[in-house]
């Protein structure tokens, strides 16, 4: 048995960048056209498209639209680097904490000026490499998912956080992208999902991809998964990642510093799965990861509706950071990172 990827999240065709819009799942299946630089700015800021892996490709996407605006008015090639370089610094603000975005939108401006010839020669260089990247990412994340699934034991359940499947990708997932292959040979294997609050991307995404595959999947409260590993019925836990430091500290959606505390009391392996663009040796640990405060109003609402007292004080990081000592395991492209995560993941000299 072995999975297909049924889901492509974001796709170059047709001159521009064509993705799922995230917002409206499970209610709605559709997709969009994004043909300008500013709208995939609002599209990576307003999570139409999200999860570390995407948003990277969403940005060399970007960088491409950005370079087919500047060419119908910049012939000079000094000029046109300097005001793409311009549009991609803006691009990558649209979301400061997943790495992979700042690395797909750097491998973009990179290539742009080691590029010989004209402006166009640049555009269709940038355009190329994006839908290169694109490609690669479904790869990536197969050859990781039989990596991972090696470490699944024979009927386990594993717990997932958080959205890290297709939908957070190209295509096939992290953390999902080892369930898969997991399944693909053992179908006696089950799911429990978080519904992670306070965007319920568990609920609204993992769930919905989960069932699509037909993987027996069980949805709880993000409180319930202490209640759950006490009674012996998680087996492991694997969650996704938006920046690892280089010593293994593990930026991930806001809930899952929790799980993983949860999972050491309980002696459960707790698992990162990730690839290697989500890795940033230019930060020593998790201290130094920006994280970042999202709005207000997905705390006090749910579709629309306020949930809470309209005078209380709010605070929303959108994510939180896990010390390298909880984690078990880094499941990337290249292996299987274990600790000691500074030496492990200097030696992949990345």
């Amino acid at each position: 048995m072995s999975f297909k990827s049924k889901i492509k999240t974001i796709e170059w065709k047709d001159n521009c960048s064509k993705m799922i819009d995230q917002t409206l799942l499970p209610y709605e299946f559709k997709t969009v056209d994004i043909k300008t630089s500013e709208e995939m700015y609002k599209a990576i800021k307003n999570m139409i498209i999200r999860g570390a892996p995407a948003i990277g490709i969403a940005g060399a996407h970007g960088v491409a639209l950005a370079s087919m605006e500047l060419s119908k008015n910049i012939t000079n090639r000094d000029e046109f680097l300097k005001e793409l370089q311009k549009k991609s610094d803006y691009i990558k603000s649209s979301r400061p904490t997943a790495v992979n975005l700042m690395w797909a939108v750097n491998k973009q401006m990179d290539l742009a000026k080691k590029t010989q010839g004209s402006v166009y020669d640049i555009v269709n260089a940038v355009i190329e490499n994006g839908i290169l990247l694109e490609n690669e990412d479904i790869k990536i994340n197969k050859t990781m998912g039989d990596f991972g699934a090696e470490v699944v034991p024979k009927g386990a359940t594993i717990l997932t956080h958080c959205n890290a499947g297709a939908l957070a990708t190209v295509g096939y997932g992290t953390a999902l992208g080892v369930i898969r292959s997991a399944y693909a040979k053992d179908p006696t294997i089950k799911v429990f999902a978080d519904e992670t609050r306070p965007r319920q991307q568990g609920a609204r995404l993992t769930t919905w991809e989960l069932t699509q595959d037909g993987i027996p999947t069980t949805l709880i409260t993000d409180g319930m998964c202490s209640y759950f590993m006490s009674k012996g019925m998680i087996d492991l836990v694997i969650v996704g990642a938006d920046r690892i430091a280089a010593n293994g500290d593990t930026a991930n959606k806001i809930g899952t510093f929790t799980v993983a505390i949860a999972a050491k009391y309980h002696n459960i392996p707790f698992y990162i799965a990730a690839p290697l663009s989500t890795i940033d040796t230019s930060i020593n640990s998790g201290n130094e990861i920006p994280i970042e405060e999202r709005s207000h109003e997905e705390v006090t609402h749910i579709n629309g509706d306020w949930i809470c007292a309209k005078d209380v004080n709010i605070i929303n990081p959108g994510f939180d950071v896990t010390p390298n000592e909880l984690i078990t395991g880094i499941i990337t492209e290249k292996g299987i990172l274990r600790p000691n995560f500074k030496d492990s993941i200097k030696n992949l000299k990345i």
